[in-house]
């Protein structure tokens, strides 16, 4: 997969395996790891490009080992670098490189590939004039390394294994992963998604959980220019221009009031949506700064708040279907590289996936991709690269990779598991009505807006 220009009109049709990747590995893409990390010799056996790639690979490819996956890896790797001196034959000499591979210049692809699914999809990319994304978090494993047990801390019980924290984003639609942040086990999830605000694109509804509560979320969310829709939990106060009785309340304006020490207090102007449960039993209660219902109604909110589900099918492709439940890496530096290597691939697991239902469904209401029949497909085209040769089909076989659709008929969680608290739903939030005193600041504020 060399940089060399492709043909304009190569990568709309782009039918195999390799032409697909490159439909989102753009020459730009590796240009701007170039940059991010310029080589410091020529002639070396490990080149950015192919510890990214056998990187890649390793995450798709069968393997009972690491010996494994690398052997199946760097040998797809060679197809797909015809042209390039080969990499390191060693497993040891790759995690060495791999050690040496900066952040910035995986970073840098992980933007790259950003960039070209806005571009890929972008018909479908907003739903109603928002482009809804979902924010949530979950721990990853690590081996009990004395460096990652040092280093890491667990985040649970004395003497558990030390874990990463992952939050990421996922286009709620499509159900494709945008951007993640990695952290330590103990990391905040509100903290990394404040770190990711700069990655948001243009006119974003950020769809959250009750995890995501808090003012500064909120009002750095509105001060961004992005839309959100977060579950509002008994632990948030809400205030109102006049009394009323919560268990008849169905919408109307609040003010989110900033916490106390606060130099400046600036509440924030939000609505508040009651949604009703379907089976009557807890409602939802979530908090927008959209204020319009014309632009984003009550039913509106609710469906992109269920639609908030794709960011646990998100985890569970990337636990389950990829492997990650535990990461393999026994140093900090190689396990977040693994961790960041992995994420990449899932998201081009993700969007290739997607592509394929684009161009063979066209335009209009698209299926959501299946992980699992998407990364079968890829490990047999990866298995006869050095046999049969690449198939032409590949594409088009993609196009029926969809997720099964039906009704849910029984509970999210089928049992109860062993050491995990019984999930207990958020409870409404607190309605006071505003004092004099508040009411004189918030006319003060109109005041000087004015």
């Amino acid at each position: 997969m060399g940089t060399a220009r492709t043909p304009g009109r190569l990568r709309p049709r782009a039918r195999t395996f390799r032409d697909g990747l490159r439909e989102f590995l753009t020459p730009a893409v590796w240009k701007q790891a170039h940059q991010a990390h310029p080589p410091r010799r020529r002639g070396a056996r490990w080149t950015d490009q192919s510890l990214i790639l056998v990187g890649l690979f390793a995450a798709w490819c069968c393997g009972d080992s690491i010996e494994e996956r690398f052997e199946t890896a760097r040998a797809f790797t060679v197809v797909c670098l015809p042209k390039r001196k080969r990499p390191g034959r060693t497993v040891q000499g790759f995690r060495k490189a791999t050690a040496r591979l900066p952040m910035p210049a995986l970073r840098a692809v992980a933007g790259g590939v950003r960039d070209r699914l806005a571009a890929v999809f972008g018909g479908r990319w907003a739903v109603d004039g928002f482009v809804p994304l979902g924010c949530d978090g979950s721990r990853l494993g690590c081996p009990r390394a004395r460096e990652l047990e040092d280093r890491l801390r667990p985040a649970g019980k004395d003497g558990s294994a030390p874990t990463l924290w992952v939050t990421a984003l996922v286009h709620l639609r499509l159900g494709l992963l945008w951007g993640w942040r990695l952290g330590k086990g103990t990391a905040s999830e509100r903290h990394h998604l404040l770190h990711l605000l700069p990655i948001l694109p243009a006119n974003t509804l950020l769809v959250a959980d009750a995890g995501y509560v808090g003012f500064e979320v909120a009002w750095r969310l509105h001060q961004a220019g992005h839309a959100f829709v977060i579950r509002m939990s008994s632990t948030v106060t809400l205030y109102t221009e006049r009394a009323v009785r919560q268990d008849r309340y169905r919408e109307g304006q609040v003010y989110y009031w900033p916490p106390a020490g606060t130099v400046d207090p600036q509440p924030l102007r939000a609505r508040l949506i009651r949604v009703r449960s379907r089976k009557a039993k807890h409602d939802v209660w979530l908090l927008t700064n959209v204020l319009d219902a014309d632009r984003l109604s009550a039913r509106s909110a609710g469906q992109f708040y269920r639609w908030r589900w794709e960011n646990e099918g998100f985890f569970r492709t990337y636990k389950r279907t990829l492997a990650k439940v535990k990461l393999h890496s026994r140093t900090v530096r190689l396990v977040h590289r693994e961790a960041e290597s992995s994420l990449l691939a899932t998201q081009l697991l993700l969007a290739q996936g997607a592509a394929a239902i684009r161009s063979v469904a066209g335009p209009g209401p698209a299926e959501v991709t299946s992980a699992r029949q998407v990364l079968r497909r890829i490990r047999r085209e990866m298995a006869g690269a050095a046999g049969s040769g690449p198939s032409g089909r590949f594409r088009e076989q993609l196009g029926g990779a969809t997720r099964e659709r039906r009704e849910r008929s029984s509970a999210k969680e089928a049992r109860v598991w062993p050491r995990r608290g019984p999930h207990k739903p958020p409870k409404p939030p607190k309605l006071l009505t505003l004092t004099a005193e508040q009411k004189a600041v918030i006319r003060g504020k109109k005041h000087d807006s004015s």
